[in-house]
């Protein structure tokens, strides 16, 4: 009897900043999967909130609190995902679903990247309810007009935020 290929799963996404709910879908993968590297995009293209460095150590110091943590490793990567899954022997795509309104645009994403590499799976997973509406995009909104975000991240990034750790980074 052959030895079980382990099961290796990409988690790609900004991470400006890193969610609860970027980390239940986290878990929910580490739940599916043997392995899952958290793969931080670096897009000079998009401007970030946070630099690229504070974006992999905030989510590193979450790994701790994530069922399966041990299981996840936190990168940086810059090019083509599929490319990157590819050299890393990668057979998913983990990508979150909040809300109807994301579908569409990860729906040509996951079939651009079958396309490019058709060995290369995507599976979509949802957060928990009370997460649904949650976008990185609303927390630096909240953030910028001096609202609370404290009930939408993890300790790691709420502590990046009180020290003033977010500086306008260009994602590198």
């Amino acid at each position: 009897m052959s030895t079980p290929t382990p099961r290796f799963a990409l988690y790609a996404g900004t991470f400006d900043p890193v969610t609860l709910g970027h980390l239940d879908v986290l878990a929910r993968a580490l739940a599916l999967f043997d392995r899952v590297q958290v793969t931080v995009a670096v897009n000079d293209a998009k401007r970030t909130l946070l630099s690229t460095e504070t974006r992999v150590a905030v989510l590193r110091a979450c790994l701790a609190d994530v069922p399966g943590g041990d299981r996840a490793e936190v990168v940086p990567f810059e090019g083509l995902l599929v490319d990157h899954a590819r050299a890393t022997g990668a057979t998913a795509l983990v990508r979150g679903l909040r809300q109807v309104s994301d579908f569409d645009y990860e729906m040509r994403m996951a079939l651009a990247n079958r396309r490019l590499a058709p060995e290369v799976q995507t599976v979509f997973l949802a957060p928990p309810e009370g997460q649904a509406f949650v976008a990185s995009s609303l927390v630096r909104e909240i953030h910028r007009w001096g609202g609370d975000v404290s009930s939408f991240l993890p300790p790691p990034a709420l502590d990046a935020l009180m020290k003033g750790e977010w500086g306008m980074g260009n994602g590198g």
